[in-house]
C-alpha cells in the first residue's frame, strides 16, 4: 500500500461521450480464465479487461474513466437485468426483460486459456419475443493510448484490427459498422427461439484457427466441468463453489493467483487508500491453498504449492510479499491520467512488492504443513519448508510491515503467525526437526508475550499498542496458543466489543474517528471471526459471523475487499480473492459443527 501520489504520464484517448457511466460495484460479474479477467456491467458492457495478461495495460478501461469497451445488450433501456452463473463456473448468463422480450447472453473467457492469446465468448439470445440487441466495440489498448487501426472486414466475415502490441478479431458481426477510428457498431435484431454467436480474439497473436463458437464453448464446458468439487457437504454449498470457480478464475498457469482482477476502485470515496491488485500475493496465495487443503487434495493447491516452492527456491530469505503470475517483481507504483472510478484514483504498480513482512512466512509454514498432512509434498517442496523455517528464524525479532503493509512495527500477528505456522510444519513433518521448530516456535511465543500480552491477558495489537486488532483472530484460529490459554478467548471478545458494527468486523481502530469513518468493514476479519470461534469451540457464534459476513456480496456473488455497512455497498478491488478464500475455509471448518 502506498498513501503517496505517484507521478503521473499522460496520452490516451478520452472515451467517447457513447462510454457506459458506472455502476455500483454490487452490479459487476467477473470473467476469468487464470490468465486475465473482465468485469461486465448490467447493461451488457464490458468495461475492464487487461491483455494479454493480469498486470498488463488495459484493453476496456472505462471502469476506471478510460476508453474502451465491449457493449453486447439490449437496444433498450427499459428493461430489469439479472443473472446467474452456471454452477461451479465462470460461464454467466445476463438476463433482461423488457416490455416486449426476454433476452439471455452467455458469457465466458474461452478456456483452457493461453498466456498471449484471450477469446472472449458471447452468445445472445431471444428466450421470448423478438430480441433488439445493441453492439459496440471500441477496444483501447494501453490504457487507451493506442487505438485500434486497420480495422477492416476479412473475406471469411471476420473483422480484424491492431495497436499497442496487441492483434483483434471479431466473428459474428459481419454487418456491424465501423467509425474509421477504430470503433464497431451494430444494431440488430435475434429472432424469438433463435440466438446469435459472438468471439472476440485479442493478443500478442493472432490464433491461425477458424473462430468456430461451437467448438470454442465446447472446449470451455469442458474446461470448467472439473474444477470445482463437490461442495454439497459443506456450510454453504452454493457459495464455497463459486469460491472454488472463483480461486480459479484468478490463478494462472503459473499458479500463481492474483488478489484482485482489478486496479484503483476505492476503499473509500476521494481518499488515499486505493491500490493495484492485479498481483499475486504470497499471503493470499497462502490463505486459497489452506482453504483448498482444508476440503481435500485439490487441483488448486497443488498449483499454489508449485509457485510457492519455485519462489522460495529462488529468493530465500528475499521472498517478496507479491510478484507478477510469471514470478517477476511487481512493478512500481505510478498513475494514469484516467478519471478514475467515481471516488478513486488510477493507480498501477505496487510498493508493496518491496517490503519484509514477517507473517507470510508463517502462513507459508501453515500451507506446507498442510500439504505435507496430504501428502503432497515433493523433494522441492521438502527444501522449500526448510528455506520458510530459517527465514522465520533469522528475522522473527526484525520490524515488519505486518498483514496491513503499513510501517515497520513489531506487530504481534506476525509473531504469533510464525508461531502457528512453527507448531504446524513440526506436528506435519514429525522427527529431530520437529523438535527444533516446536522449540523455536516456544521462543518466539515467550518473547512476544512479554513484549505484546497486556496485563488485563489481552493481546495487544504491536508492541506499545494496545489497541485492538482483528487480524489476532488468525493465529488464534491456526492454534497458535495452548487450547485452555484465556488469552485467546479473551482477545476475541475484545475484538468483537471494539471492533464491530452491525454484525461486520473492521481491522483495526482509527484514533477517535468513528468506525466506519475511515474505511469499510473488513469481509476478511469477519471469516477469521468465525474460524476463531470454532476454533475455540462456539459454534453458535462462528455461524452468526459466518452467515452475516457471507451476505456482503454483490448480486452475482462476488465480494469485494471492504463492506460500507451504512451504505451497504462493496469497496475495493473485485473480486477479493482473499476473502473468497476464507469464505471456503470457513465454510470447511464449520461443516463439522454442523455435522455435530
Amino acid at each position: 500500500m502506498n498513501d503517496t501520489p505517484p507521478d503521473r504520464q499522460g496520452g490516451p484517448t478520452p472515451p467517447t461521450t457513447h462510454a457506459s457511466s458506472p455502476w455500483t460495484l454490487r452490479e459487476y460479474a467477473f470473467l476469468g480464465d487464470g490468465e486475465r479477467g473482465a468485469l461486465v456491467g448490467p447493461r451488457g458492457e464490458m468495461v475492464w479487461l487487461c491483455a494479454p495478461r493480469w498486470d498488463s495495460d488495459a484493453v476496456f478501461s472505462t471502469l476506471i474513466g478510460g476508453p474502451g469497451e465491449y457493449v453486447l445488450g439490449p437496444d433498450d433501456h427499459w428493461n430489469v437485468w439479472g443473472g446467474y452463473y452456471e454452477e461451479g463456473t465462470l460461464i454467466h448468463v445476463g438476463r433482461w426483460i423488457t416490455g416486449d422480450s426476454e433476452i439471455e447472453c452467455r458469457e465466458a473467457l474461452a478456456g483452457p486459456a493461453a498466456p498471449d492469446r484471450l477469446v472472449v465468448l458471447r452468445r445472445i439470445r431471444a428466450v421470448r419475443g423478438d430480441a433488439r440487441i445493441r453492439l459496440r466495440l471500441d477496444a483501447r489498448p494501453g490504457f487507451g493510448t493506442h487505438p485500434m487501426t486497420g480495422l477492416r472486414l476479412e473475406d471469411d466475415g471476420t473483422w480484424s484490427a491492431q495497436g499497442g502490441g496487441l492483434r483483434l478479431r471479431l466473428a459474428g458481426a459481419a454487418d456491424a459498422t465501423p467509425d474509421g477510428q477504430g470503433l464497431l457498431e451494430a444494431r440488430f435484431t435475434v429472432a424469438a427461439g433463435e440466438a446469435r454467436d459472438l468471439v472476440l480474439e485479442i493478443g500478442t497473436r493472432a490464433g491461425a484457427e477458424e473462430l468456430d463458437p461451437g467448438r470454442l464453448w465446447r472446449a470451455t464446458e469442458r474446461h470448467w466441468a472439473g474444477v470445482a468439487p463437490d461442495c454439497s457437504g459443506l456450510a454453504a454449498p452454493r457459495d464455497a463453489r463459486h469460491a472454488y470457480a472463483i480461486l480459479h478464475g484468478l490463478t494462472s498457469a503459473s499458479g500463481a493467483m492474483v488478489a484482485a482482477a482489478t486496479t484503483s476502485l476505492p476503499e473509500r470515496a476521494n481518499g488515499e487508500r486505493n491500490y493495484d491488485y492485479r498481483f499475486a500475493w504470497i499471503r493470499d496465495q497462502c490463505y486459497a491453498g489452506l482453504a483448498v487443503a482444508a476440503h481435500g487434495p485439490h487441483p488448486l493447491l497443488d498449483a499454489g504449492l508449485s509457485f510457492m516452492t519455485e519462489r522460495l527456491l529462488a529468493d530465500g530469505g528475499e521472498l517478496r510479499p507479491a510478484y507478477t503470475v510469471t514470478g517477476d517483481p511487481v512493478a512500481r507504483e505510478r498513475a494514469l491520467p484516467l478519471p478514475g472510478y467515481p471516488g478513486g484514483t488510477d493507480r498501477v504498480g505496487n510498493r508493496a512488492g518491496r517490503q519484509f513482512q514477517l507473517d507470510s512466512f508463517g502462513e507459508i509454514l501453515q500451507l506446507y504443513a498442510a500439504a505435507a498432512r496430504l501428502d503432497r509434498l515433493d523433494t522441492d517442496a521438502r527444501r522449500a519448508l526448510d528455506v520458510a523455517v530459517d527465514a522465520v528464524e533469522r528475522n522473527w525479532t526484525r520490524p515488519d510491515a505486518g498483514l496491513w503493509e503499513l510501517e515497520n512495527h513489531w506487530w504481534t500477528h506476525s509473531r504469533l503467525c510464525a508461531v502457528a505456522g512453527l507448531r504446524a510444519a513440526a506436528h506435519a513433518v514429525g522427527g529431530r526437526a520437529a523438535r527444533d521448530w516446536d522449540g523455536l516456535a516456544d521462543t518466539i511465543l515467550r518473547e512476544t508475550r512479554r513484549r505484546c500480552l497486556s496485563p488485563r491477558g489481552l493481546w495487544r495489537r504491536a508492541e506499545g499498542d494496545d489497541g485492538p486488532e482483528a487480524a489476532l483472530l488468525l493465529p488464534l484460529a491456526r492454534g497458535c496458543l495452548p487450547p485452555d490459554d484465556p488469552s485467546g478467548p479473551r482477545t476475541r471478545r475484545f475484538i468483537a466489543e471494539r471492533l464491530s458494527e452491525d454484525g461486520y468486523l473492521y481491522r483495526f481502530g482509527h484514533g477517535d474517528r468513528p468506525l466506519g469513518e475511515a474505511e469499510g468493514a473488513f469481509l476478511l476479519c469477519g471469516f477469521m471471526m468465525a474460524l476463531a470461534a470454532h476454533h475455540q469451540r462456539d459454534p453458535v457464534t462462528a455461524f452468526r459471523w459466518f452467515e452475516r459476513t457471507r451476505a456482503a456480496c454483490g448480486s452475482p456473488g462476488l465480494f469485494a475487499e471492504e463492506y460500507d455497512v451504512g451504505q451497504r455497498q462493496l469497496r475495493g478491488n473485485l473480486p477479493q480473492a482473499f476473502v473468497h478464500a476464507q469464505l471456503l475455509e470457513a465454510a470447511v471448518r464449520l461443516s463439522d459443527d454442523r455435522a455435530g
